[in-house]
């Protein structure tokens, strides 16, 4: 079965659904463009700070709202043929785009998906009047306060970046330098995967939300645990993490 906070489809989670209608109804409200919606998780419609507005989109989720990527294994340059809902800022569905080809799928140090779309950003902007929300050059910090929006859900959450993770595990897989949430705020459930997390009061994105604890067991899927740099092992139900997408910078050529 699928893990790392997928919606609920034929398996057990900790809410039930009286209980994510309650959290969901009881959402503040968060300005949703940009984001957008997929079968199975949440994304966004994202740029580099240095992209032209005629320059094909990018959506950016986790990788493994792409499929369950091998450890060791990276998706690069594969054409593909998917689509996402737009919202608007309310969350209204106003629109779909289309991706054409995986840029980039991973579940190896980090947890990230990154398609680009048939539509250029000017397309989207005509079409919809959606801006895309912009990749962060530099690495997220202690305290930093955070919004995590989900286009699956149509909601938000606010936290705080609480500790910065040397080593996640989730069953077979190692994610390095992974953002843990504050608590409470950012209590995510499942579909709320690929969603970005934005720099409260800006429309940057420092980290793309990819996994809670579930029920408290360790080092499993759906129940990541923490691995200091002396191989010390901890881990607590309910605690959250994203993955930081800075670096994406460094993976582009001239």
């Amino acid at each position: 079965e699928h893990a790392f906070g997928f919606p609920q489809v034929n398996r057990p989670i900790d809410y039930s659904q009286t209980q994510l209608n309650a959290e969901i109804t009881a959402a503040p409200s968060y300005d949703v463009t940009g984001s957008v919606a997929l079968s199975n998780c949440s994304g966004s419609i994202v740029r580099f700070d240095d992209s032209l507005d005629t320059d094909q989109a990018m959506v950016l989720t986790n990788g493994h709202c792409v499929k369950m990527i091998t450890p060791g294994i990276a998706l690069n340059e594969q054409p593909v043929s998917r689509s996402f809902t737009v919202l608007n800022a309310k969350g209204s569905r106003i629109g779909v785009v289309h991706a054409e080809r995986l840029l980039y799928g991973v579940m190896t140090k980090t947890d990230m998906g990154l398609y680009r779309l048939k539509e250029t950003y000017q397309n989207i902007s005509d079409s919809f009047s959606v801006a895309a929300l912009v990749l962060a050059r530099e690495a997220p910090v202690l305290n930093t306060m955070i919004n995590v929006i989900s286009g699956y859900w149509v909601r938000g959450y606010t936290c705080a970046v609480e500790a910065i993770t040397p080593t996640l595990q989730e069953g077979s897989w190692l994610f390095q330098d992974s953002l843990r949430y504050s608590r409470p705020g950012c209590n995510v459930i499942g579909g709320t995967s690929g969603s970005p997390v934005i720099a409260a009061g800006t429309r940057t994105v420092i980290a793309v939300n990819n996994t809670v604890n579930e029920s408290g067991k360790k080092c499993e899927e759906n129940n990541p645990c923490e691995i200091d740099a002396e191989g010390n092992i901890f881990w607590e139900k309910g605690y959250a993490y994203a993955q930081e997408t800075y670096w994406l910078y460094s993976c582009r050529d001239a």
